[in-house]
C-alpha cells in the first residue's frame, strides 16, 4: 500500500466528527543563468498560415530562454506563454520596483512581472489570442462531451418485446418523489443559516485586508452550509443507510465537492453570469477573485456551470444526477463496492427511464448527462489545486473543510 492510500485511511478516520456534526503559482522552467543574447532582437511578426516549423535552437522573443513554438503570435517559451496567458486572464497589474527597466532574461523574468508583462507586449503578443486560444478550447471541450456521450452504451432492459415503451415503476416515482423533497427540504433549511454568515463588506477598496478576509469568510462559511446540506441529503438517499458507517463517511468525503459544484450550477444565471447562494447572494467571476480565489479555479467553475444550464434539468434530473455521483463505488477507502454498485444502478436506471419519457427526441441527453460526472472528477483535482493555493496563502480553512477536503496544517 502506497503512502497516498494511507494518508487517505487516516484521513478517512479523522472525518468521523464531520458526519457527526454534519503570488500566482507560476511554473518555472529553470535554465542556466546565460546572457540574454537576443533581447535586442526585433519581434517575430508571423503571417497567417499555419506556424513555421520549428529547427530545435529557437529561442523566446521575451527571455531568451529556449522557444517551444509561436504562442499569442510570437514565438515563446512555455513559461512566458503562461505567464502572458495567466495575466491576460486575471487582468493582473503589475508594478516594478526598477521604474520599469529591468532587462529581461531568464533570470529577470522571476523577479519583475510588469517588464517581463511589458517585453511580451512588446514583442508581440496578442491579448486577443489567449480570448480566441480559450474559445477554442471550450468548443473542443464540448466536441469531445459530444463525441465520448455518442459511445455510451446504454444497456436495454431485457429483450422481450422490440423497443419496448419505458415507464418508470411506483417505487422508483416514490423514490424520485422523496428526492425532490428531501432537496427542498434541506434547502429550505439552509435558507434559516444565512443570519449566521458574515456580511459581504462593502469596502470599496478590493485590496483592503480586512475587507477580503471577510470575503473569504463569508464564502468559506456558504461552504459549510452547503457540506451540511449535503450530508442531510446523503442520509435521506434510500439505501445510504444501509452502508456501513465507514463507507457512507467514504463517499460523502470523496463527493462532496463534485456535489457541491453540481449545486451550484442549479443556481447559475446565464444572463447576468452570476452564481445564487441562498436565494439572493449573487456573485460574478470578479466576486470570487476578491475572496482570494483564483481564476484557474474559478473560471471551469462558471464553465461547467454553464453546460449544465444548458441542458435545462429540473430537479428530479438534477436529484438523481447527485444520488448517482454519491453512490461512486470507484471511491477510495470504500469497502462494500458491490452494494455500492447496486444501489447506484438503481437511480441510473430511474435517471434512463425518466430521461426517455421526458425527453423522447434527445437519445443524446442520458449518456450526456452521465458525461457531466466524468467533468466534475476533473473540477475536483482543479479544487484540490487551489486549497493547496490558499493554504500557500496563509489562509486558514474552518476545521469542518479542512477535515472534508483533506488539509493539513
Amino acid at each position: 500500500m502506497g503512502p497516498t492510500q494511507l494518508a487517505a485511511q487516516d484521513h478517512g478516520k479523522r472525518v468521523a466528527s464531520v458526519f457527526e456534526m454534519e503570488e500566482e503559482g507560476f511554473s518555472l522552467f529553470h535554465g542556466l543563468e546565460i546572457p540574454h543574447e537576443h533581447a535586442e532582437n526585433p519581434p517575430l511578426k508571423r503571417k497567417k498560415g499555419p506556424a513555421p516549423k520549428m529547427l530545435g535552437n529557437e529561442v523566446c522573443s521575451v527571455c531568451g530562454d529556449k522557444a517551444s513554438g509561436f504562442h499569442y503570435n510570437v514565438l515563446s517559451c512555455e513559461g512566458c506563454k503562461g505567464f502572458f496567458r495567466r495575466s491576460v486572464i486575471k487582468g493582473a497589474q503589475y508594478v516594478c520596483k526598477n521604474g520599469g527597466k529591468c532587462e529581461m532574461d531568464m533570470y529577470m523574468r522571476r523577479k519583475c512581472q510588469e517588464c517581463r508583462l511589458r517585453k511580451c507586449q512588446e514583442a508581440g503578443m496578442r491579448e486577443q489570442c489567449v480570448l480566441s486560444e480559450e474559445q477554442i478550447r471550450l468548443k473542443k471541450l464540448k466536441k469531445q462531451e459530444d463525441d465520448q456521450a455518442r459511445t455510451v452504451v446504454v444497456r436495454p432492459t431485457p429483450p422481450s418485446p422490440p423497443n419496448p415503451p419505458y415507464k418508470l415503476t411506483p417505487e422508483q416515482l416514490g423514490m424520485i418523489e422523496k428526492l425532490v423533497a428531501a432537496q427542498q427540504q434541506c434547502n429550505q433549511r439552509s435558507f434559516t443559516d444565512r443570519l449566521k454568515v458574515t456580511p459581504w463588506p462593502q469596502a470599496p477598496d478590493p485590496h483592503n485586508r480586512e475587507a477580503r478576509q471577510q470575503r473569504f469568510a463569508h464564502f468559506t462559511e456558504l461552504a459549510i452550509i452547503s457540506v451540511q446540506e449535503i450530508v442531510d441529503f446523503a442520509k435521506q438517499l434510500p439505501g445510504f443507510l444501509e452502508l456501513t458507517r465507514e463507507d457512507q463517511i467514504a463517499l460523502l468525503k470523496t463527493s462532496t465537492i463534485e456535489v457541491m459544484l453540481l449545486e451550484t450550477s442549479r443556481r447559475y444565471n446565464p444572463e447576468t453570469e452570476s452564481i445564487t447562494f441562498l436565494k439572493d447572494l449573487s456573485y460574478n467571476r470578479d466576486d470570487f477573485a476578491k475572496a482570494g480565489l483564483q481564476f484557474e479555479f474559478i473560471n471551469p467553475i462558471f464553465e461547467f456551470s454553464k453546460g449544465m444550464n444548458d441542458l435545462q434539468l429540473n430537479d428530479a434530473e438534477y436529484a438523481l444526477l447527485i444520488a448517482i455521483n454519491i453512490f461512486s463505488a470507484d471511491r477510495p477507502n470504500v469497502q462494500d463496492q458491490s452494494l455500492v454498485e447496486r444501489l447506484q444502478h438503481t437511480y441510473v436506471e430511474a435517471l434512463h427511464s425518466y430521461i426517455c419519457i421526458h425527453r423522447p427526441n434527445d437519445h443524446l441527453m442520458f449518456p450526456r448527462m452521465l458525461m457531466k460526472l466524468v467533468s466534475l472528477r476533473t473540477l475536483s483535482s482543479v479544487h484540490s489545486e487551489q486549497v493547496f493555493a490558499l493554504r500557500l496563502q496563509d489562509k486558514k480553512l474552518p476545521p469542518l473543510l479542512s477535515e472534508i477536503w483533506d488539509v493539513h496544517e
